[in-house]
């Protein structure tokens, strides 16, 4: 049972780091990018090319892997998404849903279709033991990384200058500027923080999760049930869904297999029957 729990908290942790740059523009900037999962992949190619092609350390990749997600993200943001912010959500539902094939196709001609395989350095593989269960020191490095990132995300967002103006810019971005902020410069980097953070997600999951061209599709829906049963009010909404959504994933596949992702759709019914608006609601529209 704790090694069963233990892994869903690790998968959850992971969930989460991939999925809050979605919660940021979808619930902040009032963005729907469905896109959101081929940084997430880029992030574990750049990995798996650094790893296996330069002979990176695993470690350094990560850095590596959040940098580029994050420039590819304010590349794209600056040239594609920003004449998008003031369209409907229809637009940018298919628009995003375009760039997701783009980048599946691409990955497949570049990479090929097969799955990306990484060997993980050896102070992070076997087990440990604890109250008798064996618990992977992988996960165990999982769950510290997410932690700590998640803490970083909330008091970045809540205790900073710069979370200051980047809600000030979503409730009235006319004068946010008048007010000498530069709001282009806020959403710019509040993209890229976002892509940068699922690029790191598609690194430190490379081993679990696999990361090939039809990542973004695969893993599209887990992102938006987080985010939808969390809420986009505050990064702590979509922490505890990720984890709620994890661990009722593994354990369901653990002692429930025939259902197969029957569990995690459950979950999200009931919470959304008993809080329409997720579990900490709703941000505003920009």
């Amino acid at each position: 049972m704790l090694t069963v729990l233990f892994d869903g908290i690790a998968y959850g942790m992971l969930l989460f780091i991939l999925s809050c740059g979605l919660a940021v523009t979808l619930g902040l900037m009032n963005f729907v990018n469905l896109a959101h999962g081929a940084f997430a992949m880029a992030g574990g190619y750049v990995t798996a090319v650094s790893m296996n092609r330069a002979g990176m350390p695993f470690l350094l990749c990560l850095p590596l892997a959040f940098l580029a997600a994050a420039a590819l993200g304010v590349v794209l943001e600056r040239t594609l998404y920003v004449r998008l912010y003031g369209k409907s959500h229809l637009d940018q539902v298919l628009f995003s849903i375009g760039l997701v094939f783009m980048a599946m196709s691409t990955v497949d001609y570049l990479f090929g279709a097969q799955q990306q395989l990484v060997e993980l350095p050896a102070f992070l593989t076997g087990q440990i033991q604890l109250l008798g269960a064996r618990l992977g020191i992988y996960r165990l490095f999982l769950i510290t990384v997410c932690a700590v990132i998640a803490l970083l995300l909330q008091l970045v967002l809540v205790r900073t200058r710069f979370g200051s103006q980047l809600r000030a810019s979503v409730d009235d971005a006319r004068v946010a500027r008048g007010l000498g902020m530069n709001v282009d410069r806020i959403f710019a980097l509040t993209f890229a923080a976002g892509s940068g953070l699922a690029g790191l997600g598609g690194a430190l999951g490379i081993q679990l999760l696999s990361v090939d061209p039809t990542f973004p599709v695969k893993y599209m829906i887990y992102f938006l049930i987080v985010v939808t049963v969390g809420g986009t009010t505050s990064m702590t909404g979509p922490f505890l869904a990720a984890l709620l959504i994890g661990v009722a994933d593994i354990a369901g596949k653990y002692y429930l297999p025939e259902l197969g992702a029957f569990m995690i759709y459950s979950v999200m019914v009931v919470v959304l029957i008993l809080k329409p608006k997720g579990l900490f609601g709703q941000a505003g529209a920009r």
